[in-house]
């Protein structure tokens, strides 16, 4: 592959992941908006939230199917395109009953292009001579932030949802279309594409519960960091704190290639949760507005590199395609979003949405050992085929 068309895909991939956390992050930043339009409270809210991870669950092996049949580049665009017209119809949804019917469309969109995206970036970095895969997500979170940006900016001026989704969407999917050329093709693995059940891999097993622990808390922020800071704080800009932590996580994410090559995946992977677990308590323990500014700046950056590296160790795998253990990886992704965000209202409703905070403070002290207890599986497992190649 040329360096010059190497480097047009990056950039277009790049502006994919870019696009994705843009429409994210404005449906995200929206939620309180949701909430009161429609008088939620917050057992309801979770309920509600409950259709997002279900809805992408159905999409799993639908992304694997596609990745398999077709190059990446096919499920990246169509997924995109639904994506965009899903967001544009939450804003106008009247009812109830049209609000779930394009929460779900969104969800479901979302994961088969977040799939498709993450499989293009791991064949895209083993072509590279260093790490790029923070770099994809890093630009993820740099679009939620200016999504939020957008939302906080459209929220101030009064603008309705409905015309903001739909702004959004439009310029969005027109995007996508004129990029769809220039992304990766022939990236369809040949091999490792089927599924078996009857034998779990440990490898991904153990990254599977790390992007679990890691996405019951990032989508409880996503979902609940604005409702904290409207009914805990008191913030009448309650997306200030959903902006905060994604501008940490950003920040994170574009520095965590260079963190991770100079201290090794191990050491970041606890350093992230004790990000995680000081951010939370602080948030909890003193909910005025600069003290929690400060703890969600610390869970952004105990956040940011969970998911790319747990990607990354992913695509080595030597019992799947990286399509299809990102696939599976991400399976344990929705359940994180499936538990964290219902049982952070159920919690709420119950106590208080202080208490219930705490939930992503044990999460990401979990981080810890599971870490340990991969790693320590990757160097034993490579210490047995030595063995077995020394006996060869």
């Amino acid at each position: 592959m040329k360096m010059e068309e190497r480097t047009r895909q990056r950039i277009v991939l790049s502006v994919f992941f870019f696009l994705s956390g843009v429409c994210f992050s404005t449906w995200a930043s929206r939620i309180p908006t949701i909430k009161t339009n429609f008088q939620l409270n917050e057992a309801q809210l979770g309920t509600l939230l409950l259709f997002m991870p279900i809805s992408s669950l159905i999409g799993l092996p639908i992304s694997g199917w596609l990745i398999s049949r077709y190059d990446s580049r096919v499920p990246i665009v169509v997924a995109f395109i639904f994506l965009c017209a899903a967001l544009s119809l939450i804003g106008f949804a009247s009812s109830m009953f049209m609000l779930i019917l394009a929460i779900c469309l969104f969800s479901f969109s979302m994961r088969i292009m977040n799939i498709a995206v993450n499989t293009q970036a791991l064949a895209l970095q083993k072509k590279s001579d260093r790490r790029i895969i923070g770099s994809f997500h890093g630009l993820w979170s740099t679009g939620g932030i200016i999504g939020v940006g957008i939302s906080t900016v459209f929220v101030s001026l009064e603008i309705s949802m409905s015309i903001h989704l739909f702004i959004v969407s439009l310029l969005a999917a027109l995007v996508a279309v004129f990029l769809y050329q220039h992304l990766l093709q022939n990236d369809r693995s040949s091999s490792g594409n089927k599924l078996d059940f009857r034998k779990p891999d440990p490898y991904i097993v153990y990254l599977g519960m790390l992007v679990f622990l890691a996405s019951l808390c990032e989508g409880g922020m996503f979902d609940w960091s604005g409702v904290y800071f409207k009914e805990v704080v008191n913030e009448k800009i309650f997306t200030l704190g959903y902006l905060t932590f994604m501008i940490f996580m950003a920040l994170s994410r574009f520095a965590s290639d260079r963190i991770i090559e100079a201290i090794g995946m191990p050491k970041t992977f606890i350093i992230s949760a004790v990000f995680i677990f000081a951010g939370i308590s602080l948030a909890v323990l003193f909910p005025v507005f600069w003290i929690s500014m400060m703890g969600f700046c610390l869970v952004g950056l105990g956040t940011a590199a969970i998911v790319p590296m747990s990607f990354l160790l992913a695509g080595n795998s030597r019992k799947y395609s990286p399509g299809v253990a990102i696939s599976i990886i991400a399976t344990y992704s929705i359940a994180g979003m499936l538990i964290g965000p219902v049982l952070i209202g159920y919690i709420a409703q119950l106590f208080h949405l202080r208490i219930a905070f705490i939930t992503f403070a044990m999460a990401g002290l979990m981080l810890i050992p599971v870490s340990q207890l991969f790693f320590r599986f990757q160097r034993n497992t490579v210490v047995a085929r030595t063995h077995v190649s020394d006996t060869d």
